[in-house]
């Protein structure tokens, strides 16, 4: 209920030999926030969930608990010009999302949301709240895209808003193979990351069925926000990715609050759906993620339709999220977030399924995990990047209990790159008894 309850949870934990997990949204996709193979308690921050927006100085103090869906309907509760370059999924807490760096549809414009985080309070190891002047310079660059759980008990944020115009421009054009998509995909990869950083367009590749024949088809959804006006998008478009075929008709103006339900998949006069907590549609899912510093070849693109159109990929969505903007504008080591300039962009591959069955379970697994393998060729190499967000375990874990600098920088690596060491030292340093640990937490630097 309060951060002062934070203190003798920690001090009764340490004394029993119990781990924390702390958990903000519970959407860890790999459970890490609320799951364990040791003794544990959940630090449920759901309660914490204050938001203070300050219009004249464009910031605001959003406590961890708070979902970003609550922290989008508060801004415009403001203002209807400014916003924050957060997630698109509003039941995600922010605790957890800012802390692994956090992306949307304002990343091209204004990068990550942990790019905009000025201030933070915490509880560390002994109990002690910190804030950006107590906590130094080092911890606070660990916690903006380091993931926060390996370095104590994230309380707030405080975060810098952003200008948003009073009409932005929203389309969504779905193409299937037949309508030309894999072209259209193809040279989505050479334009992209080029275009107006006010323009962002992200790929949804699904099998679907075939409107002519009802085959199996795969189609290309090409969703995106422009912040402007339709008159301004439609010859930028024009200009620069013709092959789209975008029409007047095709494009809606909105506000940016309307634009986020838009993504979210609501009807855009239900804002209050924002507030709502509850995740519509649980189901078992796998998530990995890839980055592309060269464009996939047609051959390539190919191959991937053919999986997908094996059985246990029913349910499977690629997303191709474009970077270039200023997320190439920025220093790779400026936060542990490193994926910087040299990405075209990142792939998030995603699979559900509703069968309770282990083996079942086992299949679409063992299929999300051939398709990443089949990817080896096409995306980044020395280290096969991945996004902390997209948490996949399959990528490397801790021992129980302990962790091994060597083995946590297996996956360290792929997360942060050159920033691992950086962040081995700051963990080393302010949590020497390796606390906060779980399954993918950051090592001590004297560990083995």
């Amino acid at each position: 209920m309060h951060e002062s309850q934070i203190r003798p949870v920690i001090y009764c934990a340490k004394e029993n030999g119990l781990q924390i997990r702390v958990r903000s949204g519970g959407h860890d996709y790999e459970g890490l926030s609320y799951t364990s193979e040791v003794p544990f308690v959940i630090l449920d921050l759901f309660n914490l969930r204050q938001i203070s927006v300050d219009v004249e100085n464009k910031t605001a103090w959003v406590q961890a608990g708070s979902t970003i869906g609550e922290l989008y309907y508060r801004i415009a509760e403001n203002s209807q010009t400014l916003g924050f370059p957060a997630g698109v999924c509003p039941t995600v807490g922010v605790g957890g999302h800012f802390s692994g760096g956090g992306y949307g549809a304002l990343l091209r414009k204004y990068g990550l949301a942990a790019d905009n985080i000025i201030d933070a309070r915490m509880v560390d190891v002994n109990g002690r709240i910190l804030e950006r002047n107590s906590m130094g310079e080092d911890l606070f660059w660990a916690i903006r895209g380091g993931g926060g759980a390996s370095f104590g008990v994230i309380v707030a944020w405080k975060i810098q808003l952003v200008d948003v115009p009073e009409k932005v421009t929203v389309f969504t054009i779905n193409k299937t193979l037949d309508q030309n998509a894999a072209t259209i995909v193809h040279r989505w990869q050479y334009v992209m990351h080029n275009l107006d950083k006010d323009l962002f367009i992200t790929v949804v590749m699904r099998r679907v069925n075939s409107s002519q024949d009802g085959e199996r088809t795969i189609q290309a959804s090409f969703i995106s926000l422009f912040l402007g006006g339709v008159d301004t998008l439609l010859p930028l478009m024009q200009r620069s990715f013709p092959e789209l075929g975008l029409e007047r008709k095709d494009c809606t103006e909105m506000s940016w609050i309307e634009s986020i339900l838009y993504w979210a998949g609501f009807p855009i006069e239900s804002r209050d759906v924002l507030l709502n907590r509850t995740r519509p549609n649980v189901r078992y899912f796998k998530a990995k993620s890839d980055y592309v510093q060269i464009p996939i070849s047609t051959n390539g693109l190919e191959g991937i339709w053919q999986l997908f159109f094996e059985d246990e990929a029913e349910e499977a969505e690629m997303y191709f999220i474009p970077y270039g903007g200023r997320m190439h504008e920025i220093s790779e080591s400026a936060i542990p977030f490193p994926h910087r300039a040299g990405n075209l962009y990142e792939i998030e591959y995603l699979l559900s399924w509703d069968e309770e069955e282990v083996e079942a379970s086992q299949n679409y697994i063992n299929w999300i995990r051939k398709l990443y393998r089949y990817m080896t060729p096409y995306v980044s190499r020395f280290p096969r990047a991945a996004y902390i967000n997209h948490r996949d375990l399959d990528i490397g874990v801790n021992d129980k209990g302990n962790t091994s600098y060597a083995k946590a920088s297996i996956w360290g690596t792929k997360y942060f790159k050159n920033n691992f060491n950086r962040l081995v030292q700051v963990k080393t340093r302010v949590d020497p008894s390796n606390f906060f640990w779980n399954e993918q937490s950051i090592p001590l630097l004297y560990s083995w």
